[in-house]
């Protein structure tokens, strides 16, 4: 069994607020970064407003721990709005009147050099369900964008796809074209919940939950898993994750790559009435699926808005949307089309750029654990002990640097250079903080895609 429902609602039931001894020993538990059981994750959910710091502030340092400062930044690309489900909570869904759209390969590569010349290295793929998108259709879109180049030679260095459940064999296709992370959402883990809310080929629950299983067994390395705050029970959802993580570990040998948490939020004529997520609540889930999975990124969304988000990037968050666009064409012009949710964070590349550098955080734009053959089990060895901030902060500070160089504005530029200076001090190793600042010297005289 993937996720246990009785066992999970057991958890629920019986789960108290941890008192003060209790709390401490679970927290201390956490901070060995070997993940908790589903049971005590259940404790850790129902810990009080007045306790919620100290739950915030072991996630924090567990974060650190394993991914350092380093944020990843990325942009989602819709293909095609065109889908066959009836999902209640989308903004795709078959039955809204609005206009669809499916971008041509022409249109693909417009989008394309949008996005880099924002400063956009990875991607993330989407298009609804729908005869209109079929799997050719996702490969060569995939194709174009890799071989789409911006005015000084920028590119997309890595493409993360988020399309339907599928075969096999699709998987493999693919896989072929060179993905980084194929990622599907359960939405929620509640059967009875899941039944509701769709219709169409998604209202498969075991076509939806087992999908990950063929992907990997079609040879591709990482996959994400993720749920839809709002749809069901927020704690629910949480232990649910966590045991989807658990079942991926055991059967393949590696969990998730990433976790998503995005929240529901409205859209043109969904009329669906969620359960709602207070921001206390969404930030406790983010904290202990970082402590109960602390190896995993986790990704969060412009859905949530700037102050938010920068609370979740201290306490688990590692990967997060910037600028992003929810309907197929729409950058760099107003679309007509239908959305698939309304945003909260409308600020550009830059402005969040510069707002995580003034926290403290790294941007990163890196893509070469990839393109360098570490994925997979060969990734999680890495994280899970902490060594890839070996890899990661100098690749970070590498990519970083040439954001500042060709797209960052004179106030980012002079907040990011001191940003850097003082990365680029405190790399551990003696070897790598002089290769590190030989490549950002090499950068600075025009040379590219440099990282470890």
């Amino acid at each position: 069994m993937i996720v246990d429902e009785t066992r999970i609602e057991k958890a629920l039931a019986d789960a108290e607020p941890p008192r003060e001894a209790g709390l401490a020993k679970l927290l201390a538990k956490a901070r060995e970064k070997k993940g908790l059981e589903l049971e005590e994750a259940a404790a850790l959910l129902f810990v009080g407003a007045s306790d919620s710091e100290k739950l915030f502030s072991a996630a924090a340092a567990v974060k650190k721990e394993i991914y350092g400062s380093r944020l990843v930044l990325f942009a989602p690309l819709y293909l095609s709005s065109y889908c066959v489900n009836d999902c209640a909570y989308c903004g795709f869904h078959a039955s809204n009147p609005a206009p669809r759209k499916k971008l041509s390969l022409g249109e693909i590569a417009a989008q394309t050099r949008v996005l880099e010349a924002m400063g956009h290295k990875r991607l993330l793929l989407e298009a609804g369900e729908h005869a209109e998108n079929p799997v050719d259709y996702v490969v060569d879109a995939i194709k174009t964008i890799y071989s789409t180049r911006g005015p000084r030679g920028e590119s997309i260095r890595r493409i993360n796809v988020n399309v339907a459940a599928t075969t096999k064999e699709n998987y493999v296709r693919l896989k072929e074209v060179g993905i980084g992370t194929y990622q599907l959402f359960q939405e929620t883990y509640c059967r009875e919940a899941y039944e509701k809310l769709h219709r169409g080929p998604k209202a498969d629950y075991e076509r939806q939950i087992t999908a990950l299983d063929r992907a990997v067994e079609a040879g591709i390395d990482d996959v994400g898993i993720g749920a839809l705050f709002g749809l069901h029970d927020w704690r629910f959802e949480v232990l649910a994750l966590i045991a989807h993580a658990q079942y991926l570990e055991r059967k393949h040998g590696v969990g998730p790559h990433t976790i998503s948490v995005p929240r529901f939020q409205p859209a043109q004529t969904v009329c669906f009435n969620s359960s709602p997520v207070s921001d206390n609540e969404f930030l406790r889930a983010i904290a202990v699926l970082r402590l109960s999975v602390p190896y995993t990124g986790m990704i969060l969304s412009t859905r949530e808005a700037p102050a938010l988000r920068h609370k979740a990037f201290e306490i688990g968050i590692s990967q997060a949307s910037a600028a992003s666009v929810t309907e197929p064409g729409g950058y760099g012009k107003a679309g007509a089309s239908a959305t698939q949710f309304e945003v909260s964070d409308h600020r550009s590349l830059d402005e969040v750029v510069l707002a995580v550098c003034k926290q403290g955080f790294l941007p990163s734009f890196c893509t070469a654990c990839y393109r360098s053959g570490r994925t997979g089990c060969d990734f999680m060895e890495l994280a899970k002990t902490g060594a890839i901030q070996d890899l990661c902060t100098p690749n970070a500070a590498l990519t970083f640097k040439e954001y500042l160089l060709d797209h960052a504005s004179l106030e980012t530029r002079k907040e990011g250079e001191t940003l850097l200076e003082k990365t680029a001090g405190n790399v551990g190793c003696a070897a790598t903080k002089q290769e590190l600042a030989s490549r950002l010297k090499r950068l600075e005289k025009g040379e590219r895609d440099l990282f470890f």
